[in-house]
């Protein structure tokens, strides 16, 4: 995602849940034939520029990790928190998979898994 009205819309009328490392948000979309995904990683997160990206890598990996097991057809922001900054990939990613399978994002198979960890 790059427009900032696609951030705007799923901000304001997606259901979002949050854990200490970052908000994640999620809208579904019709028109979409896939996920379309975007961070925002703020100078609050981090004020050193090194750690914000490698925020944004570990997050990204994550993605690619688990994409497939998302549901296509939505928009997902992820909204970094302060906290993210001290967080290890492990922590990003086992939140990243909490709020995916509270959210309902993930396919049926792979939430079972999540809501177990």
């Amino acid at each position: 995602m790059t427009r900032r009205e696609e951030f705007a819309a799923v901000r304001k009328r997606g259901e979002s849940l949050a854990t200490r490392n970052f908000v994640m948000a999620t809208l579904p979309h019709d028109e979409l034939e896939h996920l379309k995904f975007g961070l925002i990683t703020s100078r609050k997160a981090s004020r050193k520029a090194v750690t914000r990206n490698r925020i944004r890598r570990r997050l990204r990996a994550i993605l690619v990790r688990h994409g497939e097991k998302l549901e296509s057809g939505r928009y997902l922001v992820i909204v970094v928190r302060r906290k993210a900054a001290d967080a290890s990939f492990r922590e990003l990613e086992e939140d990243w998979l909490r709020l995916a399978g509270r959210l309902g994002i993930l396919n049926e198979s792979e939430s079972r898994q999540a809501d177990s960890a």
